[in-house]
């Protein structure tokens, strides 16, 4: 059994009397410790499929598993343990409060966890260590960005989602953020599933998932995913 299935999976919107299939049928299997990128165009239905992953949507139809637990089944209650215990969030936007230090942000994140990793370690992996007591404002781009990813790590999730995590930034901090990933993944074997329209990302890939309409359109593996720094777009 694979860490993350998705089997005929579908997300129908019901748009007065029109049904819209954002999600119309995938299927794919994830590896535990594998760097994911899943790519396609916009209205591909990419963020969907992240955010019934993650837990903030539901399907309509179809099996979602992560870890032998089948979350498609999951209670609304269970639904919120799963994102709070289970999942770490990247997105585009930093998402920091704005009056608490780079090391307050990250520990609200872990208090709310069952096996926390210390919030100053985890600040110090992504080169934070001497930003500790700095506020968001205090901050550059790339660095609220890695106090974000310092948070979604702290939690000690199994799985890490990001959504366009460069999409805000300039070209030489978003390879660098692509970099911080990409080690994150190598170095503690978490799995790490990065949703992108830039189709230059896959080639740092375990995995590449290419979804267009709804709908898985190819699925492939990189025998030597290339360092994250070498990727130019």
């Amino acid at each position: 059994m694979a860490f993350v299935e998705f089997r005929d999976v579908r997300k129908i919107y019901q748009m007065g009397e029109i049904k819209v299939a954002a999600v119309d049928g995938m299927s794919f299997d994830i590896e535990q410790g594998e760097l994911v990128v899943v790519v396609g165009p916009s209205g591909s239905g990419k963020t969907t499929l992240l955010n019934m992953l993650g837990g903030m949507d539901s399907c309509t139809s179809g099996i979602i598993r992560l870890d032998g637990r089948v979350v498609s089944e999951f209670s609304p209650k269970e639904l919120t343990d799963y994102r709070r215990y289970d999942i770490g969030f990247v997105f585009q936007f930093y998402n920091l409060v704005q009056n608490l230090t780079a090391l307050e942000n990250v520990e609200l994140a872990a208090q709310i966890c069952r096996d926390p990793l210390p919030a100053a370690e985890v600040l110090e992996q992504v080169g934070l260590g001497h930003r500790l007591n700095n506020f968001p404002a205090q901050l550059s781009g790339g660095e609220q960005q890695r106090v974000a990813i310092a948070r979604a790590l702290a939690k000690n999730p199994k799985l890490l989602l990001c959504d366009e995590p460069t999409g805000a930034l300039d070209y030489k901090t978003g390879k660098a953020i692509l970099k911080l990933l990409q080690d994150t993944c190598n170095r503690t074997g978490r799995t790490v599933v990065l949703i992108t329209h830039n189709s230059a990302f896959t080639a740092i890939a375990d995995r590449v998932i290419h979804i267009k309409e709804g709908k898985v359109e190819a699925m492939e593996m990189n025998a030597r995913p290339v360092p994250a720094e070498t990727v130019e777009w």
